[in-house]
């Protein structure tokens, strides 16, 4: 039995062969298109929202209006921002306290020096001092952590921390940030 035929001279079995090759090429090639083609209904899917979308430049005229409208709404947000922060700048935002006792007789540390800074280390600080006759207040004015007036160790003190409370909450604020990670 010899199956030699020959069809336009090429035999019959190195043409099923070859047509069986052509058959599973054709398949993965249909199965590549059809998985494209399911990527690409997804996606339109998401653009539409799940409508019957007759009129796709409709669709997309919508999403760039609402883009223009964010982008809008963002340069306001960034505007505000600068604002508040230009705002923030010029409040007391740094504070540092020092309770101490004034006089060798009193006990409690009922005195204190109170500092109120901006973020440009200016404000004042308001020292009260408790003995035995009463209560005495002193506020003075400081201009960038330096005062024109003379002060006291505590006073010295209070202005310090007040100084350093921005570094003292990074600190704090990179310490919890590494514990999450």
């Amino acid at each position: 039995m010899i199956l030699a035929t020959l069809v336009f001279g090429i035999r019959i079995e190195i043409l099923l062969i070859v047509l069986f090759l052509l058959v599973i090429i054709l398949g993965v090639l249909l199965f590549l298109v059809y998985s494209q083609l399911q990527q690409v209904s997804r996606k339109y899917y998401i653009l539409t929202r799940g409508k019957k979308a007759r009129d796709l430049e409709q669709i997309m005229l919508t999403r760039f209006d609402e883009m223009d409208k964010l982008k809008k709404r963002m340069k306001r947000y960034s505007r505000d921002h600068r604002e508040f922060k230009g705002h923030l700048d010029s409040c007391y935002n740094k504070m540092g306290l020092v309770k101490y006792d004034a006089f060798d007789n009193m006990a409690g540390e009922l005195s204190y020096s109170l500092a109120l800074l901006n973020s440009d280390n200016s404000g004042f600080v308001i020292s009260s001092m408790h003995s035995k006759e009463g209560c005495f207040s002193y506020a003075k004015e400081v201009i960038k952590g330096e005062s024109y007036i003379a002060l006291s160790k505590e006073e010295k003190e209070a202005i310090a921390k007040a100084k350093t409370l921005d570094e003292e909450i990074r600190k704090l604020v990179e310490a919890e940030d590494d514990d999450e990670l």
